[in-house]
């Protein structure tokens, strides 16, 4: 009979534990984000500082738009081929470039075979539990995110650092030489999400070819 009941106590407890957390598959996420140079003379990564970016989720396409003082980049993700395009806009100059599944593929591969070791830490970021994760990429290079099992991301072919996690990540860092930058989630809206937001312009942006490192 008692083993019984904690085979019921168990099943129960696991239960709660799938029904706590929510497939992410549509939300529209916002992030701050914060630079730092590690230098005391200001240069154009600080014009970066206090910038915003927001990432749109809706099924297996995606959009991510970092607004600053500079100007807008945007990246829309066609999930159903694989597909994306970068716009950018500083100014009176707008760019876009197109690329191919394998375009995407490439521009992304850093994060190809990323592995990750989850710590016993914790702090509370957008009022979600997040736990800390150190990133290790294939040449070596680790950095540190947060993220939260509440929420689990399908669409980790466009959210590629969420790969290998069991949730989405709510804060993290990129460096580029000394300058960090880090990104952190001030809050998700799960609210519908148009479709208009994953349509390309069409007219407007000078069209400019994808460079693809491997081949230079």
């Amino acid at each position: 009979m008692k083993k019984t009941v904690l085979t019921v106590l168990t099943g129960f407890l696991f239960s709660t534990a799938i029904w706590g957390q929510k497939k992410l598959t549509e939300a529209t996420i916002y992030y701050d984000i914060v630079i730092n140079t590690n230098s005391s003379k200001p240069g154009k990564a600080d014009m970066m500082d206090g910038a915003t970016s927001v990432t749109y989720l809706k099924g297996n396409a995606g959009r991510s738009d970092m607004i600053s003082s500079l100007g807008t980049q945007s990246v829309i993700f066609e999930g159903k081929t694989g597909s994306a395009t970068i716009l950018t806009s500083y100014g009176e100059q707008k760019f876009m470039k197109q690329l191919t599944p394998a375009d995407w593929k490439d521009h992304n591969k850093k994060y190809e075979n990323i592995t990750y070791s989850i710590e016993n830490e914790f702090k509370t970021i957008a009022n979600y539990s997040c736990q800390k994760a150190v990133g290790k990429l294939s040449d070596g290079t680790t950095f540190t995110v947060y993220f939260t099992k509440d929420l689990v991301p399908v669409n980790t072919e466009f959210l590629f650092m969420n790969k290998n996690l069991p949730g989405l990540v709510m804060e993290y860092e990129a460096t580029d030489g000394k300058t960090k930058v880090t990104n952190t989630v001030s809050n998700i809206d799960f609210g519908a999400v148009p479709m208009s937001k994953f349509d390309l312009p069409e007219s407007g942006y000078r069209l400019i070819p994808y460079a693809d490192k491997s081949k230079k």
